[in-house]
């Protein structure tokens, strides 16, 4: 046997209603884009000597797996 009970309770729709405008209020001050909030990681010490990689690095990858290529062929064969 169940009972089902309609409770209309003022306080807890008022608390959340406060509750629901704190967060959305939160939430729409924290909504920033790229450009407000940078990452920074490029600006930690330990990438500071390192440099990007070029346009052909590309080619290291073409070498590598034609390197690991042949040595399967030689090694299977």
């Amino acid at each position: 046997m169940g009972v089902i009970v309609n409770k209309e309770n003022s306080q807890d729709n008022e608390l959340s209603r406060r509750i629901d405008a704190d967060l959305r209020s939160k939430l729409s001050g924290n909504s920033r884009t790229e450009a407000e909030d940078p990452d920074l990681a490029e600006d930690a010490a330990y990438l500071k000597d390192l440099k990007k990689t070029s346009k052909f690095g590309w080619v290291w990858i073409v070498l590598i797996v034609l390197a690991i290529l042949s040595l399967i062929s030689i090694f299977a064969f």
